[in-house]
């Protein structure tokens, strides 16, 4: 079964789907050993770890494909690649929808920002024509083909022109063929249950990012409302980012490591990405 495949069973189930947000392959093997069904890159998180620059649009094509598909192919489960606005217009979304086939992504997110794009809690967003987008989403289930890839369309007019429009603009990304709805940074749990409400036969995600605009709330709580998908996408980032920092201050402070709290165990961290087995395919092809 593609991973295409698995992810719309996923879909098809009652439940709603909690997804966490990784930004490189040991994330996403964590996830998978932890047993989430789904993982998706979060375009902020690679921004941070591969440049060390904020969501700005900084990430190009190129950098993003390389990043999701060695994620993809690291893991069992199906990933959700976030491509941003498809990098151009609808011809380039028609190129860059076929190199994530490509690469065995399973699902992705295309947002109607103009380019550069922003982080979708930072302010100052810009969002290009509803037609526009409209386009590039009808490009992208054309150019998927027969994969079964799993087309998310997201909207960022919330910020710049308010819920109604979010709306209008989410039916029309529905109806030229996205298979899930994502309207990001909702205010307040009024305007999630406004969502709900609005498309009460549409997969809908919700986007958690602690601190950011949208109310941290339960994902039973996001169930009850009528939403399919809870992300929480820097989650994971942020953890690794509090970790890091205090290991680093401690062999700071102190020169050493002994006493450290929080290592992974060393032997462990190997199981976690290979050694034992490719160990062995070294010995067998001797």
């Amino acid at each position: 079964m593609s991973s295409c495949q698995k992810l719309r069973q996923l879909l098809a189930r009652p439940e709603i789907i909690v997804i966490p947000g990784v930004y490189d392959c040991l994330g996403a093997k964590l996830a998978e050993q932890q047993d989430f069904e789904v993982v998706a890159t979060s375009g902020f998180g690679i921004a941070a770890s591969v440049l060390g620059l904020p969501d700005y649009g900084f990430v190009t094509a190129t950098e993003m494909l390389y990043s999701v598909g060695r994620i993809a192919q690291s893991v069992n489960i199906p990933l959700i690649a976030d491509l941003d606005t498809g990098y151009g217009n609808a011809l380039n979304v028609v190129r860059t929808i076929k190199d994530a086939v490509q690469l065995g992504v399973a699902g992705v997110l295309l947002e109607d920002q103009e380019w550069p794009k922003k982080c979708g809690h930072f302010e100052g967003k810009r969002v290009i024509p509803q037609a526009e987008h409209v386009g590039k989403i009808r490009a992208a289930v054309e150019a998927r083909g027969d994969s079964g890839l799993v087309i998310i369309a997201r909207t960022d007019a919330r910020g710049p022109l308010g819920l109604e429009e979010a709306i209008a603009r989410g039916r029309a990304y529905i109806a030229a063929g996205a298979d899930i709805l994502f309207v990001e940074a909702p205010q307040s749990v009024d305007e999630l249950r406004v969502i709900a409400t609005a498309f009460p036969d549409v997969p809908l995600i919700a986007n958690i990012v602690e601190g950011g605009k949208t109310p941290e709330i339960s994902t039973d709580e996001l169930q009850k409302l009528g939403f399919k998908i809870a992300f929480f996408p820097v989650t994971a980032l942020l953890a690794v980012t509090q970790v890091m920092n205090s290991c680093l201050k401690h062999l700071k402070e102190h020169g050493t490591t002994a006493n450290l709290p929080n290592l992974v165990n060393f032997k462990d961290f190997q199981e976690l990405i290979g050694v034992p087995k490719y160990l062995q395919m070294e010995q067998d092809f001797k």
